[in-house]
């Protein structure tokens, strides 16, 4: 029963709703332009949760591997730091995840053609980009800019592609807003883990400019967001105040966050991450 508890922390299921919430931005995308299908989009849905679970084992193999993470950290607790899962078979999972992951891409290319292999093996490559390699995206403040690429710009453009054959500035917009709220999990995350990650070397933008910097960031990135998809919202007037009341909620996790430290902020990255899945449904909703 441990075992099976320290895999589901690894997979880190708190943050999984943003794999989700960039596909259901695209789904709604796809709707209101007249080119939803439901085959590309249920292939793309599993596809970027399996990816970013790849990811977390892959964060959680090499954070290990080179000493950055300790016993006893502030954040969700570590299995093979704590010695509840072997390095090993952390390693086999990550290959193995990310192989089904690359078999699902593999299918998508009967909708969108060949040439989006080259954006499988770029998504692969990000998998390990981020904790591993010459240049650790995750050790050089690069972290949140991974995230709003991979997450925000990736999903969104490429699965409404895979549904319509094509792409426009709106969707592009609305794929640039979604990146910069979902990179709000990974500034909380980064926030949380500042002491921890000065200790070993780990120039997050939390450590390289500060908590202050990093939370104002947090806030702004919402209404920037709000902003790029306003002519979307604004084409049903009756929806809009749902971007107002997601506003309102963010503020308050925002003020709770900044008011928290250490282990507290856990529950707050859990609450970010919902709330991002709850304003791509309410958006999708809208435009449809």
């Amino acid at each position: 029963m441990k075992t099976v508890k320290a895999w589901i922390e690894a997979m880190r299921l708190r943050t999984l709703p943003v794999s989700v919430a960039g596909v259901i931005t695209a789904a709604g995308l796809a709707a209101h332009y007249g080119h939803f299908r439901p085959v590309p989009l249920i292939l793309c849905l599993l596809f970027a949760v399996l990816a970013q679970i790849s990811s977390n084992f892959a964060n959680e193999y090499y954070d290990f591997k080179q000493g950055l993470d300790k016993k006893g950290r502030e954040g969700f607790r570590r299995g093979v730091t704590e010695g509840d899962l072997s390095p090993r078979a952390m390693k086999i999972a990550v290959y193995l995840t990310l192989a089904v992951a690359c078999c699902i891409g593999l299918s998508l290319t009967i909708f969108g053609g060949l040439w989006l292999i080259g954006v499988g093996i770029a998504i692969a490559i990000g998998v390990f980009a981020y904790s591993t390699g010459p240049y650790p995206l995750s050790q050089h403040g690069l972290g949140e800019v991974a995230v709003l690429i991979f997450f925000g710009l990736v999903p969104v453009n490429f699965t409404y592609y895979l549904c319509s054959g094509g792409w426009n500035l709106q969707v592009f917009l609305v794929s640039l807003a979604m990146g910069l709220i979902i990179s709000n999990v990974m500034i909380v995350n980064n926030y949380r883990d500042a002491d921890d990650d000065r200790t070993v070397g780990k120039r997050t933008l939390a450590v390289t400019f500060g908590r202050r910097f990093t939370s104002t960031l947090y806030l702004l990135n919402v209404p920037v967001a709000i902003i790029l998809c306003i002519r979307l919202w604004a084409e049903q007037p009756l929806w809009l105040i749902a971007p107002f009341i997601y506003l309102q909620l963010h503020i308050l996790l925002w003020r709770k966050i900044t008011r928290s430290h250490g282990a507290q902020l856990n529950p707050l990255l859990g609450k970010t991450a919902i709330l991002i899945l709850a304003y791509s449904v309410t958006f999708a909703l809208a435009i449809i």
